[in-house]
C-alpha cells in the first residue's frame, strides 16, 4: 500500500512540525509527504522547507481555502492512497499501521478511516465516541456510514482518512467555495458508492480551536447558500434505496446549522434551520430543545449548551 500523505498548510506556524514529526514516526512509513503551501503568510512554509526529509515535497499557490488545497494534492500525489492530515493535527505512530492492516483485511474498498482524539485549546483530550456502528470488535466496514455519522460526532475528519487517488478524482475532490463541511460531501460522495472500513481505535488527535468550544462563539457563519444541505438532499434524490439513513444525516446537518445560529444569538435563523432538521426526522429531542432555546437569553443558551454535551 503505496501512500502519499497531503497536508494543506496555511499560517500554522506554531503547529505543522508537530503535524509533519507525527508523519515522520509512523511505524508503516508513508512514500511520500506532500506539502501545500496555501500562501502561508508566518513563515510556516519555511518552517517545512528546513526540515531534512527526501520524502518531503512542498508545493505553493496562492491562498485558496483548505479545498482547494486538499485538491491540489489529490492531483500532484505520486502515489495510489492519499491520507490526509491538517497542519494543526497528529497521528499516533500506529496510525498509517492501522490503515494498512485494514487494507490488508479488506481489500476492496476505497475509504480506509479511525476514531480519534478531539483535542480542546487547553490541551484536554477527549475520545470521539461512534453510536450505531453494527461490526464488531475494533475493525470492519461501517455498512450504515450515514446513520453512524447522524447519531454521533463525525465518524471521519479529514486527519483520520486514507482514500484510493482514483476514486477522489472520480468525484471531483472536494468541493470549493464552502465555508465549513466541505469535506462532509466528499465523505458522503465517497460512502455512498462503497463503505468505508472503520477502525474503533483514536489513533490521530483532532486539535479544536477555543471557537470549536463552548467557551467562545463560533467565527464563521454557517454558508448561507447551504450548498452542503443542497448536495446531501440531491445525493438522496439519486439514491432511493439509502433514503431512510440520508435522511437522518440530512436531520443532523441542519441541527448543526441551528447549534451555530443559535451559539451566534441568531434567533430566527437558528428556528428555520431547527424546523428542518425536524422535517427530515421529527425523533429528535435535542432538536425540540434548540427550538425552546431559540426563545431564551443568551447567557441561558450558552448554559443550556453546556447541560445538554455533558448528556
Amino acid at each position: 500500500m503505496d501512500i502519499t500523505v497531503v497536508v494543506p498548510l496555511y499560517n500554522k506556524r506554531l503547529t505543522v512540525l508537530r503535524a509533519i514529526e507525527s508523519i515522520q514516526k509512523q511505524k508503516y512509513p508513508p512514500k511520500e509527504i506532500l506539502i501545500i503551501n496555501d500562501g502561508s503568510t508566518d513563515g510556516s512554509d519555511e518552517l517545512v522547507r528546513s526540515m531534512n526529509d527526501d520524502r518531503i515535497r512542498m508545493i505553493d499557490q496562492q491562498n485558496a481555502g483548505v479545498s482547494a488545497a486538499r485538491n491540489t494534492g489529490v492531483f500532484n500525489a505520486i502515489h495510489e492512497w492519499i491520507a490526509f492530515l491538517d497542519a494543526d493535527d497528529e497521528w499516533y505512530p500506529g496510525f498509517l499501521e492501522k490503515i494498512e492492516d485494514m487494507h490488508r483485511r479488506w481489500p476492496d474498498h476505497d475509504m480506509y478511516a479511525t476514531s480519534y482524539y478531539s483535542g480542546d485549546y487547553m490541551g484536554g483530550l477527549g475520545e470521539n465516541k461512534c453510536n450505531g456502528i453494527l461490526f464488531d470488535g475494533d475493525d470492519g466496514v461501517m455498512i450504515n456510514y450515514f446513520k453512524v455519522a447522524a447519531l454521533s460526532a463525525p465518524p471521519i475528519c479529514s486527519s483520520t482518512v486514507c482514500i484510493r487517488k482514483k476514486k477522489l478524482q472520480e468525484i471531483f475532490g472536494f468541493p470549493v467555495g464552502i465555508k465549513a463541511g466541505e469535506d462532509l460531501i466528499t465523505w458522503a460522495r465517497l460512502a455512498i458508492e462503497n463503505p468505508p472500513v472503520y477502525s474503533r481505535l483514536p489513533l490521530a488527535v483532532f486539535w479544536k480551536e477555543k471557537a470549536h468550544t463552548y467557551d467562545d462563539v463560533p467565527k464563521r457563519y454557517p454558508d448561507v447558500e447551504n450548498k452542503v444541505g443542497k448536495m446531501l438532499t440531491s445525493l438522496r434524490n439519486d439514491r432511493k434505496e439509502c433514503s431512510e439513513d440520508l435522511d437522518l444525516y440530512i436531520a443532523h446537518w441542519y441541527k448543526m446549522r441551528a447549534s451555530i445560529y443559535l451559539r451566534l444569538g441568531k434567533r430566527m435563523r437558528a428556528l428555520r434551520e431547527a424546523m428542518r432538521s425536524l422535517s427530515y426526522d421529527k425523533s429528535n429531542m435535542r432538536v425540540y430543545a434548540y427550538v425552546v432555546m431559540c426563545a431564551m437569553p443568551g447567557k441561558a443558551i450558552n448554559y443550556a449548551f453546556r447541560k445538554l454535551s455533558n448528556k
